[in-house]
């Protein structure tokens, strides 16, 4: 009776052990936690936590395994090639676990944030956005005559992008552009769009690398910046990025490389 006893406890004792295991392949164990660790993976993917999902993790983590083994058994572990791909794929996580893990000692502040965007804003004060409309062909000869004939209302300038335009985006949409700023453009188109006011078209053809521009300015406003909501996750992550540069130079400034 004694001895049945302490079989009884024996078994207690060890069935949480044996629980921590989900499954096992040819004697090796594919713990709890490790479906548990690769779970949270998916989730923070954006997958669900389910009962099913956990299900298809655990036959995945099974097949993966039963692989692996057949291709340790083959050698093929040992191959060159398969060798180096293993340390690449090692040094990539290991440098993305570094970089996470730093991210963390040294996150991006609202106090951050906030001084980015004041200077973004402040950068922006008195620039220009514009609403704008081109034509655009490939001879100077065919631009001024496009330029003339609007000129003397034989034709308007909608209705010469739709006919003439060999730009695809703007030409069926009567040349619109739509509204942004001139450093949107390459220099001469920029240059060219500075000079206009509210409603001139250029006098003469803009030539740049596309060919020869008619250019006319529909509308000029001062650039508004979005709210800082709005724009709030953009900036964190462009801060973030900032960091992380700035942490790998100075690896590389107090690394010994010869």
């Amino acid at each position: 009776m004694k001895r049945l006893a302490l079989f009884a406890a024996s078994c207690i004792i060890a069935l949480p052990a044996y629980a921590q295991n989900v499954a096992t392949v040819n004697g090796k164990a594919i713990t709890q936690k490790q479906l548990d660790d690769f779970v949270s993976l998916l989730v923070e993917q954006g997958a669900q936590d389910s009962p099913q999902l956990r299900e298809q993790v655990k036959q995945e983590m099974i097949g993966r395994l039963v692989a692996v083994q057949a291709a340790e058994k083959a050698g093929i572990d040992k191959q060159a090639d398969v060798r180096q791909e293993v340390e690449l794929a090692r040094q990539g996580i290991l440098v993305r676990a570094l970089m996470s893990d730093y991210l963390k000692k040294h996150p991006v502040s609202d106090a951050d944030i906030q001084a980015e965007y004041d200077e973004i804003k402040k950068a922006q004060e008195g620039r220009q956005e514009y609403k704008l409309r081109h034509i655009l062909v490939k001879e100077e000869q065919a631009a001024k005559d496009i330029i003339a004939a609007i000129k003397s209302k034989k034709t308007t300038f909608d209705a010469a992008a739709k006919k003439d335009s060999i730009d695809p985006g703007s030409g069926a949409k009567g040349g619109d552009l739509g509204w942004g700023p001139s450093s949107n453009y390459v220099p001469e188109f920029a240059q060219a769009v500075e000079k206009l006011k509210k409603g001139q078209m250029t006098d003469t053809p803009v030539q740049t690398q596309f060919g020869w521009h008619v250019i006319q300015v529909d509308d000029a406003r001062p650039v508004s910046l979005p709210d800082l909501k709005d724009v709030k996750p953009q900036i964190e992550e462009m801060l973030r990025q900032d960091k992380l540069v700035q942490f790998q130079q100075e690896l590389m400034k107090s690394a010994d490389v010869k």
